[in-house]
């Protein structure tokens, strides 16, 4: 039976505690230079409606060092973009190519997709989710924190995808997860009620340093997301006081890390200070993209 992955909620806690084991594992063998190659003759295709710098290249290098190839096709370079139904597109795909990543706007589009596609279909990111992103994030902090269990995570910020995705990450393992987001840019409300109805420690609150007190994991992300460049002025009055600083920094535990899913606006969520400094995990999070999606890759196309 083919799998798709559109919210981190399409994975049992066992199948993510699997796909973190394996990203490490193929970590290593990177790192040791060792050949790995289980996807000689597939092909992934990769549906762009949105930029990208880290989900573009950490999926097609990681088919590559797998040993497939991979098919990029950008905004208004399918016949989707002429109004083809997406059903049409997914049954002409599945005689194609052995899975599809697809980066978009509305999460149903991902789903409807899914729903008529006879291969695995990856969200490579849409306005209400990114599971990638979050599950690589889980890899990263793994690396620094192995029990789960006892971790205090700080989101910060905007209740934007990002934030779906950490709480979709939370009803599954036994993490805390403190959000802190402005009135009115808060993330999903059904999740939060789900969070709520399973008795999983997922919290709410305006406020940031009460956020990231003695937490070991502080994420954040940009104030305007893609499709929102209108609002950036207005959202930037909005969220002044939710910029992750030394001073911020200073609250949460000493051994804690940072994490942005990148690009950055320096100077706005986040100061050049704290992106550089020595409890930024940044650029350990964006490699692990790449050995987190190899291990999914492995397992959806394999």
């Amino acid at each position: 039976m083919k799998r798709d992955l559109l919210t981190v909620l399409d994975l049992t806690r066992e199948e993510i505690e699997a796909l973190l084991a394996r990203a490490r594992e193929l970590k290593a063998w990177q790192r040791q230079g060792r050949s790995h190659t289980p996807l000689a003759g597939k092909t992934l295709a990769m549906i762009f409606d949105k930029p990208s710098t880290r989900t573009r290249v950490s999926f097609e290098a990681g088919m590559a060092q797998l040993g497939g190839t991979s098919i990029y096709l950008a905004p208004g370079q399918t016949q989707m973009a002429r109004n083809e139904p997406i059903p049409d597109t997914a049954r002409v795909l599945s005689r194609y190519v052995n899975g599809v990543v697809i980066r978009t706007f509305a999460q149903e589009t991902v789903e409807e997709l899914a729903r008529h596609a006879d291969i695995p279909v990856i969200n490579g990111l849409t306005d209400t989710h990114h599971p990638c992103q979050v599950l690589s994030d889980l890899l990263t902090v793994r690396e620094r924190f192995p029990d789960l269990s006892h971790l205090k995570v700080a989101w910060v910020g905007d209740g934007n995808n990002m934030a779906n995705s950490w709480i979709t990450a939370a009803l599954h393992l036994d993490f805390t997860l403190y959000l802190a987001c402005p009135k009115g840019y808060e993330p999903d409300t059904a999740l939060l009620q789900q969070a709520q109805k399973t008795g999983k420690r997922v919290y709410l609150t305006q406020d940031p340093q009460a956020a990231v007190a003695d937490v070991q994991v502080i994420n954040t992300d940009v104030w305007a997301s893609m499709g929102q460049e209108e609002e950036a002025a207005a959202r930037r009055q909005v969220f002044k006081p939710y910029q992750v600083n030394s001073e911020l920094l200073k609250l949460a535990r000493p051994e804690a890390i940072v994490l942005h899913c990148l690009p950055a606006h320096r100077g706005e969520e986040i100061t050049s200070e704290v992106l550089d400094g020595p409890q930024s995990a940044a650029w350990d999070q964006a490699e692990n993209r790449l050995h987190f999606q190899k291990a999914l890759l492995e397992w959806l196309l394999g």
